[in-house]
């Protein structure tokens, strides 16, 4: 199906459910019980699901298969997000024409920096990559000022020319950003009981951009093109040695994770029309980096694990605060329910950071493979539990 082996057609299918039905799957406890505070099923954490997906899935096309590792990709981020801001506020608030730009601007930037960058290997490809996004992050910051707004951000005012739509609303307020019309932060409410499901309509539209871009990452892992990066990853030095010319293989690599990357930055500025700085920062590119690392890099599904888990974790642990705590613990005796606050404290709200941490270290030492590993021993237990007896020695089966 889709030109897919069965195995990838099946992958394919169970990130198309996990995406589309999100909404609720990600909002499996009732409204205001005390589990409520794990749901995550709400439009603005379910589009950052998806679109660091996205930012994952690209990153991944270079890491995974080329072993070239970037420090510098969140300028990609930061560019697309600036393109797609100048389209709602030159042309119009329709999020097609911006994400297109997003990913043709992130696209010629990336094969500027790779071109350069591509010269050297190991960690002084990183370290080129680095410097190139501290610059961009330092241009935009603060020599850019009239394209970039500088500190304050890229936004849209109600001065904007906006060539095909308005530039105020007939209440005087700024158009919001819309698919032909479909306003990106209209949602639907549906109740069942105690519980609220929210369906955004910027979200389904990041969820059918994600599959299309898993879709696509599955045909270069799996085409000649991907075999060729495989080769680089093993052994570049050998390559080259026959006389073949990796250089064209690996640009070409670093400018595909580029637009992937563009498309993610064009996407946050369509689901909410601010550019700043920040995005280009160092801290953005080392997220992308441990997403794919968490996830499993190499794997296809991993990336998107990676960067789900690392989100879903970041805005459940900084929420829970004091109160939070004393809530969960109010059935035990005071001395003992404040001890418990004491305890746990350090590792929640503005610690969350910490945990975190012990999360990703934890995955690294007993999962070196990433969440997929996990999976495929998961699988594997199952599978001798359901037979009776061991698997034969011998066999392995590819991460995915």
């Amino acid at each position: 199906m889709f030109g897919l082996e069965k195995r990838d057609t099946s992958m394919l299918i169970i990130v198309a459910v996990l995406t589309m039905f999100a909404p609720f799957i990600l909002n499996p406890f009732p409204a205001g019980s005390a589990l409520a505070q794990f749901n995550a099923g709400y439009p603005d954490l379910m589009q950052r699901f998806v679109i660091f997906g996205i930012f994952a899935i690209g990153f991944n096309i270079l890491f995974g298969l080329t072993g070239y590792l970037s420090f510098g990709h969140a300028a990609f981020l930061g560019v697309g997000s600036y393109s797609a801001v100048w389209m709602f506020k030159l042309l119009s608030m329709n999020v097609i024409p911006a994400i297109i730009l997003s990913v043709i601007v992130a696209g010629l930037f990336s094969l500027l920096i790779g071109f350069v960058s591509l010269r050297r290997s190991g960690i002084y490809f990183s370290i080129l990559t680095l410097a190139f996004a501290q610059m961009s992050f330092n241009l935009a910051y603060s020599v850019l000022t009239p394209i970039t707004n500088g500190e304050t951000g890229l936004q849209l005012t109600l001065n904007d020319p906006r060539v095909l739509g308005v530039s105020a609303t007939a209440d005087g307020s700024i158009p919001v950003t819309n698919l032909f019309g479909m306003e990106m932060r209209s949602t639907f409410e549906l109740a069942v009981g105690p519980w609220a499901f929210q369906f955004n309509a910027g979200y389904y539209l990041c969820a059918v951009i994600l599959l299309l871009a898993f879709y696509l990452s599955i045909r270069i892992f799996r085409s000649p093109f991907g075999m060729m990066l495989r080769a680089v990853k093993s052994n570049q030095q050998r390559m080259n040695y026959t006389g073949l010319n990796t250089r064209p293989y690996t640009l070409a690599a670093f400018v595909i994770s580029g637009m992937y990357a563009g498309l993610a930055g064009g996407l946050m500025a369509s689901m909410d029309p601010l550019a700043g700085a920040e995005r280009m920062q160092w801290t953005a590119s080392g997220e992308v980096v441990l997403m794919t690392i968490l996830g499993g890099a190499g794997t296809l599904i991993g990336p998107v694990l990676g960067a789900g888990f690392i989100k879903y974790f970041e805005n459940i642990f900084s929420k829970i605060n004091d109160g939070v705590l004393h809530s969960w613990f109010s059935f035990m005796p005071d001395g003992l329910e404040n001890a418990m606050v004491t305890l746990i404290h350090p590792f929640v709200g503005k610690g969350w950071h910490l945990t975190l941490g012990i999360l990703f270290m934890l995955v690294v030492i007993f999962l070196p493979g990433g969440l997929v590993e996990g999976g495929q021993r998961i699988r594997k237990w199952a599978k001798n539990k359901r037979s009776g007896g061991e698997t034969p020695t011998g066999k392995t089966e590819p991460a995915e």
